[in-house]
């Protein structure tokens, strides 16, 4: 059991602590539509799974490179097995999956483990670096 139950979603105020202030578990639907389609911020977005073994490889990869942005682009987790449909919506069949948004619109995306050189390559284009 956790030491101490997860924040309510929307509480989180970002930017305030350091560290993962820049990367965020996706709640539902409506939470993925706040906090990512509604977002004027660059974001990647991780679909991933607990069973995924390169997801446990990629996720903290890639939340590093993310906190390295300081906060110029933002990370959205999605458990495909809590949130099946947005699976569905954003056409994942295979995990890890990782889309880059903005404005709402997926603008790139790409499957599978990336060595810490492509991911930056990877933000930097959606950041616009």
């Amino acid at each position: 059991l956790a030491p101490h139950a997860p924040p309510a979603p929307h509480s989180r105020a970002f930017g305030t602590s350091a560290g993962c202030s820049s990367t965020f578990n996706v709640q539902d639907g409506s939470d993925f539509q706040d906090r990512v389609v509604n977002n004027p911020k660059p974001i990647v977005v991780d679909f991933h799974a607990q069973w995924c073994g390169p997801c446990k490889i990629l996720g903290p990869r890639l939340e590093k490179m993310v906190a390295k942005q300081e906060g110029k682009v933002l990370m959205a987790k999605v458990d495909i097995d809590d949130h099946t449909d947005l699976a569905i919506e954003y056409e994942v069949s295979a995990v890890p999956t990782v889309l880059a948004m903005k404005n709402g619109d997926v603008v790139d995306k790409f499957v599978g483990i990336k060595d810490e050189d492509q991911l930056e390559a990877f933000l930097k284009k959606l950041i616009g670096a």
